[in-house]
């Protein structure tokens, strides 16, 4: 007979909210082993007694059979003396002052969850919010750990007598599903005011949603992580008006589709791209639009591409059942440049102007949280605005860090806060320009702060002094300050992601970054650690004129780069001989004028220069459609030179202006010399250097046509290559860079 015997096994990682407590239930009962399993502030602990062959069984199980949510980051397993426990326990859940646990993100409907509000014999038909220990809300709700109701925003909803049953169950799959409810008591959708507390009434408002959104009006839903504003993607009237009440000329719209098949209807979409789609986070995918869709060009202007989600609430499900749409516009609730609405009077008043009706409930949202964005890369999805489903699970940069904070850029924000070894990324905050951004920025430090018990000693900001995320920490008192290069962010960023130490050769291509020269940079072939940088070659300096109007008007970059006011006059005509004149003049004199290096602005010269693009309403939007519209068969490409430290486009620049061939072949060859540049940059980089490893970041790759063209090249040459794909490449990852910076630097 096999002796005895008696271990305590702590884990830490995502293993509170998944279902492992039940987990752990079921399997001792299965093995016949005694103990106890409960929460406590750091993650789980069990302990369990029997024979040992049982209990060898019980810790394989644990890292083979666990729940699909659960992500197990370290084990640690203690042997005990026997103390002749009978029978094993679920325990109440122990809070320990400093400890954290990490949180599961908030989860898309599970098929048995969708089962039972799509079944008419079911108590939560209908209902719209509807989970359990596998799906449902999670980051959004919580108010501090451990995760337990009371400390979730449903603690003012009292389970019924059938909900508790299941909640205390622990063969149920919702057992201790914090969110757990019905009809009965929970939550309840409210439409025009009025509630709709029962089944029918529930029902009611869903017609009712369906009739307004087929008839063509524009309504205000509250879901998950704040409000969306939706309309019938087909319908073109509908469209256009959203947009121009919500003020956004010319941002792409996502879609939220009501299933795969109606996915394929609009976009190409392969197996992976049905895998991301259908995954537990349903992220928006960024998929190639179908010529045949018949949708609105308003839907995404001057793009190939479409942003699809498919639902990922009971809420959005029900919306689809029956409907005579299967296609819904579904945008960020919020104005231009303001965060997403969360509260339903805020909603009213500010999304008043822009909606025809609201539908919305009564669970209140904690943290805000926009959809996520990937795109498709060979094979894999790569994060484009890291969000909902993603946030706060956090990243394991395999070393242990000094408790600090890094602000982030100023565009597509995100700040990083970092506790052992764990870097805790925030939600996509947005463009940190105004007073309402900043107030989310701080609301959701606040929250990360007490969840994960972090309390900063250092904090790390961006070099260039007019970013409110800079201004923001230098204002903070008592914290040591740590300036960061951007671009050595970005690399830095690349670097921790992939789990790099030592030196690599970065390729940082953006728009927009502060230097450490005081010129604007953004095309930077740099030899960087953590503990700093070389800037072995940029993109040629070029005038850049009028600051934040050369941003926004590409004409300008094209007369930095080029000097082609006759070629501008011709493509651009609204631009004005006397407006090309002046800031002709400006760079000749020097005057509001800077130097810069940035291949985002590289891009906006070309737009412009074939007519494509010389004014813009959103950022990155020439680069957007310069790609859009390449030639995909062409091959050719045009002359550059490598001088120094430069990398000079003004051969391709000079024959781009005399150009007669279609705007698309120029396109083409601007993409395929871009992407031959860096490659023949990298060559020398590593002769040079001996190094061979090679991180790509920045806005510039978000282009698929640029990395493909890029990575492909690299890796013909034999380069080791390392690409970003659970954080952003644009200005949504430099956070992380910061902060793995400033820590080296601590150190």
């Amino acid at each position: 007979m096999a002796m005895p015997e008696r271990i305590q096994v702590r884990l830490r990682g995502i293993v509170q909210g998944v279902g492992f407590r039940p987990f752990v239930y079921n399997l001792a009962q299965r093995l016949n082993l005694a103990g106890y399993v409960l929460n406590d502030s750091s993650g789980l602990v069990a302990e369990v007694e029997g024979p040992a062959p049982a209990v060898e069984a019980f810790l394989q199980a644990l890292g083979s059979e666990h729940p699909p949510l659960a992500w197990i980051q370290d084990r640690a397993v203690t042997s005990l003396p026997l103390n002749g426990d009978r029978g094993f326990h679920i325990r109440a859940s122990v809070a320990e002052t400093g400890k954290f646990a990490l949180i599961s993100p908030d989860i898309a409907t599970c098929a048995e969850c969708l089962a039972d509000c799509t079944d008419p014999g079911n108590r939560r038909y209908g209902y719209a919010f509807t989970n359990c220990t596998n799906c449902g809300p999670r980051y959004t709700i919580i108010r501090d750990i451990p995760y337990d109701r009371p400390h979730t925003t449903m603690a003012s909803f009292a389970m019924c007598v059938p909900c508790r049953a299941e909640y205390d169950d622990p063969a149920n799959r919702r057992f201790h599903a914090q969110p757990n409810a019905c009809p009965a008591c929970g939550p309840a959708l409210m439409w025009d005011r009025h509630p709709c507390l029962s089944a029918p009434a529930l029902s009611a408002g869903i017609v009712e949603a369906q009739r307004r959104l087929a008839k063509g009006e524009i309504l205000a839903i509250k879901g998950l992580g704040g409000f969306h504003l939706a309309c019938d993607a087909r319908n073109a009237g509908a469209v256009a008006r959203l947009r121009a009440r919500k003020r956004r000329s010319d941002k792409p719209f996502a879609v939220m589709v009501r299933d795969v098949e109606a996915a394929r209807a609009l976009c190409a979409v392969d197996h992976a791209a049905a895998r991301a789609l259908g995954g537990p986070r349903h992220a928006i995918v960024i998929l190639p639009r179908r010529a045949d869709a018949g949708l609105p060009e308003d839907l995404a202007p001057g793009n190939r591409t479409l942003g699809v989600m498919l639902p990922y609430t009971p809420l959005h499900h029900l919306l689809f059942s029956g409907a005579a749409f299967a296609a819904l516009v579904m945008t960020s609730g919020n104005l231009s440049e303001e965060p997403i609405v969360v509260d339903n009077q805020d909603a009213r008043q500010r999304l008043g102007g822009v909606a025809d009706w609201f539908l919305v409930h009564n669970r209140d949202i904690y943290m805000r949280a926009d959809d996520s964005v990937v795109r498709m890369f060979e094979g894999e999805e790569r994060v484009m605005r890291r969000s909902r489903g993603y946030v706060p699970q956090t990243l394991d940069l395999g070393r242990e860090l000094p408790e600090l904070l890094a602000c982030g850029g100023e565009l597509k924000n995100v700040f990083c806060l970092t506790k052992g070894t764990h870097a805790i990324l925030s939600q996509h905050i947005g463009d940190l320009e105004n007073y309402e951004t900043l107030v989310f920025f701080e609301e959701t430090l606040g929250n990360l702060k007490k969840l994960f018990r972090v309390a900063p000693r250092a904090v790390a900001y961006d070099l260039h002094p007019g970013y409110l995320s800079t201004k923001y920490a230098l204002g903070l008192p008592g914290l040591e300050k740590i300036g960061v290069q951007h671009h050595h962010a970005h690399i830095a960023s690349c670097m921790a992601e992939n789990g790099l130490t030592g030196e690599v050769i970065g390729v940082a291509m953006d728009g927009t970054g502060y230097g450490v020269d005081g010129a604007i940079w953004g095309g930077e072939f740099l030899v960087a650690s953590y503990a700093g940088f070389t800037r072995r070659a940029h993109l040629r300096y070029v005038p850049l004129a009028g600051g934040d109007a050369a941003v926004r008007e590409p004409w300008r970059s094209a007369l930095g780069y080029a000097g082609a006011a006759e070629r501008l006059a011709g493509v651009g005509g609204h631009i004005g001989e006397q407006r090309l004149r002046a800031v002709q003049r400006m760079i000749a004199t020097g005057t509001n004028t800077v130097m810069t290096s940035s291949c985002g602005r590289l891009f906006d010269a070309v737009a412009a220069l074939i007519g494509l693009r010389t004014e813009v309403n959103f950022e990155g939007q020439a680069a957007i459609e310069l790609e859009a519209i390449v030639d995909e068969s062409c091959e050719e490409r045009y002359a550059f030179d490598i001088g120094g430290e430069e990398l000079d486009f003004r051969p391709m620049m000079e024959r781009i202006v005399k150009e007669e061939a279609a705007p698309s072949v120029v396109a083409a060859r601007f993409h395929n010399t871009l992407a031959d540049a860096i490659h023949e940059m990298c060559l020398r980089m590593r002769r040079e250097s001996g190094h061979n490893r090679v991180c790509l970041s920045g806005g510039t790759f978000q282009n698929m046509r640029l990395l493909g063209l890029t990575a492909r090249a690299l890796r013909a040459s034999g380069f080791e290559l390392f690409l970003h794909r659970r954080v952003p490449p644009n200005d949504g990852g430099i956070a992380l860079g910061q902060a793995a910076i400033a820590a080296q630097r601590m150190k």
